[in-house]
């Protein structure tokens, strides 16, 4: 890297490439500050500048990731991804849904046609606030897509089906989704039968169809494929998502064990998420949780 780095000092490719690779290997603010020299040098790459706001967002500075991505906004002023992610980081910041609500309302309003390109954004919304109607409206504006995607952890259409009608409460209706989901899932581990991600989500699918030992497996198998010392940032998400796994099939205790080791590198939990959505429901009100909600809160600025 030093090298490439010497050879090619005005490349913001070269920058780029070693801000990833930092980031990766868990030197989260030294990839920042190659990026940050990227961007110096290609002061208009709105690539670059996703990817700074996805630094700020692991490293929890969010006033810096709002900054940037208003910058974004400037060189790309309608562009609906980065609108969403914007409003985003008051969610994950604050556990504050208004701003991406109003985005969600704006882009009805304006431009109903490009909501597929924010339907996930707004499913994550309606889910935050409980409201069912919304996120079956979001639901269907996907149509075959994703309804979660979190780097490698991508969850379908038919996953979201399951979730919210858990949240409602139909079990009939979970069941019959989340068994539909497990049948696509259970392919693409097949195909891929060493990619811990995947692993990671049919762990999950497994969980919410009640199916314990074999959920809790696919998680750790999922951990020993993709550990944290191999990818920092990919490695936290499996710790987290086990979490959930954990906490789905009533394994309190390892949940909030796996949240623990989570918390050192802030790169897959935030406020936001834990303090809203239905992912966590099954740790409300247990102390050890509420602090570790607590812990994550915005601090109020010294006076």
């Amino acid at each position: 890297m030093e090298n490439a780095r010497r050879s090619l000092p005005n490349d913001p490719g070269i920058f780029k490439l070693i801000g990833f690779i930092l980031r990766r290997r868990g030197q989260q603010e030294e990839g920042l500050r190659n990026l940050e020299k990227a961007l110096e040098l290609d002061p208009r790459s709105y690539d670059i500048m996703q990817q700074i706001a996805l630094s700020y967002e692991q490293l929890g500075r969010y006033p810096e990731e709002a900054a940037i991505l208003d910058r974004a906004l400037s060189i790309i002023p309608d562009d609906v991804a980065t609108e969403c992610a914007r409003a985003v980081v008051d969610f994950y910041w604050k556990a504050d849904t208004a701003p991406l609500h109003e985005v969600i309302d704006s882009i009805l309003a304006k431009n109903p046609g490009s909501i597929s390109g924010a339907a996930d954004s707004w499913f994550v919304c309606a889910l935050a606030e409980r409201d069912p109607t919304a996120a079956e409206r979001a639901l269907v504006a996907l149509g075959d897509g994703p309804c979660w995607g979190d780097d490698v952890i991508n969850l379908s259409r038919n996953f979201g089906d399951g979730l919210l009608a858990r949240v409602m409460r139909d079990e009939a209706k979970a069941r019959a989704a989340f068994s539909k989901a497990r049948t696509e899932q259970e392919k693409i581990v097949q195909a891929q039968p060493e990619y811990g991600p995947a692993l990671c989500v049919l762990g999950l699918i497994d969980a919410a169809l009640g199916r314990k030992e074999a959920a809790l497996a696919e998680g750790r198998r999922a951990i020993e494929l993709l550990p944290i010392e191999k990818d920092s940032v990919n490695g936290s998400r499996m710790i987290q998502y086990f979490a959930v796994t954990a906490a789905w099939t009533g394994e309190k205790d390892l949940a909030l064990q796996q949240m623990k080791l989570g918390l050192g590198s802030r790169v897959a939990l935030n406020y936001g998420a834990l303090k809203l959505l239905p992912f966590w429901d099954p740790l409300r009100g247990d102390p050890r949780f509420e602090e570790i909600v607590a812990s994550l809160a915005p601090k109020e600025p010294p006076k």
